[in-house]
């Protein structure tokens, strides 16, 4: 599986419809609802979306509606990947990746075989409260540095300065929700990750490091 650089995370299909269409490469679907009927009817959607505009879609947290429904890929919390059924996903041939905010969870991650490690939050965050103090770009760097060759997420209070500078401290990819969403124009703000994002995509498909 080939990461992209810019990895945007939205909690309905209708923000997929509306923003997938301008050449987002790989998306997350973040729906935080015990309703298993509305995440099931939004991922099915969802997914539509993103086989016609060639996304890469990762289905947080459910997976094992990631697995009724074939998904490709899953991205599990600490707290979900505790309760996962690791060796479901692995015979199901989905992409897991994994959030982490410390040494230990990093540890615990390491562990799964994760197509990817994504550490936050790199800066404050306003999207939940997290019990973590931001990590900071150095951080990254000591991660990357750690993990080798895993591709490294980073996510979190990034905009898009923010999040050049965490690709050029290391990150493989950028993690973005709120700099999106709460945006009084997503479409061009899209625009523009992709814009800037796209160098690093292109050293990265070329096995290069900018």
């Amino acid at each position: 599986m080939t990461l992209e650089p810019f990895y945007p995370i939205f909690d309905s299909s209708a923000w997929m419809s509306r923003l997938v269409p301008l050449g987002i490469r790989q998306v997350q679907l973040r729906i935080k609802s015990d309703d298993l009927d509305l995440v099931r009817n939004e991922t099915l959607k969802t997914m539509e979306i993103c086989q016609k505009h060639n996304c890469q879609l990762f289905l947080n947290d459910h997976w094992q509606l990631a697995i009724e429904l074939g998904c490709d890929a899953v991205h599990l919390g600490q707290q979900d990947l505790e309760f996962a059924d690791l060796s479901q996903i692995l015979k199901a041939g989905i992409s897991l990746g994994v959030s982490t905010h410390s040494n230990q969870e990093l540890v615990q991650a390491l562990s799964t075989n994760p197509c990817y490690v994504a550490l936050g939050p790199i800066y404050p965050t306003i999207l939940k409260k997290m019990p973590w103090s931001p990590q900071g770009l150095k951080r990254i760097t000591d991660w990357k540095s750690s993990i080798g060759s895993i591709p490294l997420v980073a996510i979190g209070g990034l905009n898009p300065e923010r999040g050049i500078a965490a690709l050029e401290h290391g990150a493989d990819c950028v993690s973005v929700v709120t700099d999106i969403t709460l945006n009084p124009n997503p479409e061009h703000q899209i625009n523009y990750w992709l814009e800037i994002t796209e160098p690093y995509r292109k050293s990265s498909l070329s096995g290069k490091k900018t």
